[in-house]
């Protein structure tokens, strides 16, 4: 019976990856596999542009192993909603900005040359009212030291009561 010669495995230069599955291997690593600086570059990535395409070209991976990533890995998805979480930030200061500070714009003049203006955009600025009342209303109503004070000794009045009660 002839033995196949395996390749040596711990070659120089030569890479390996573990597969899962019922008999998990090592296989050769390819150039689109993932590794830790391929993992932050998509993040930092997907945190500037909050794009998904444009992320994966970035780091070298493809569309599709990086949403199998997502679904298998926990750490990933955690990092993954982070970066979608800071683009938003991002996107919702330009957006708040825009609106408190306008765009430039060149209006034709009849005759002449074009003059800047600036333009509020009334859509964005009723976007963002909506999308912060709840916060601005929060904010509007806070207790007094008097108030927080009398909530805090009727509820340490209460907790004694109840401890009186388990210890009767």
């Amino acid at each position: 019976m002839a033995t196949r010669k395996r390749k040596s495995a711990t070659r120089p230069g030569r890479k390996l990856v573990l597969v899962g599955g019922k008999r998990p291997s090592l296989r050769k690593a390819s150039a689109r596999s993932w590794n830790k600086d391929k993992e932050e570059l998509f993040l930092s990535t997907l945190a500037e542009t909050c794009n998904v395409t444009r992320a994966c070209e970035a780091a070298g991976v493809g569309v599709t192993s990086v949403y199998r990533r997502k679904k298998e890995n926990a750490a990933f998805r955690a990092g993954w909603l982070a970066a979608i979480s800071v683009a938003y930030q991002r996107l919702e200061l330009v957006l708040l900005e825009r609106a408190f500070v306008g765009t430039e714009k060149l209006v034709p003049v009849r005759g002449g040359e074009p003059r800047t203006m600036r333009e509020y955009s009334n859509q964005l600025g009723l976007g963002l009212l909506k999308m912060h009342r709840d916060s601005a209303t929060d904010a509007e109503f806070e207790w007094s030291a008097e108030e927080v004070e009398e909530v805090r000794l009727r509820l340490i009045r209460k907790l004694q009561r109840m401890k009186q009660r388990d210890a009767d």
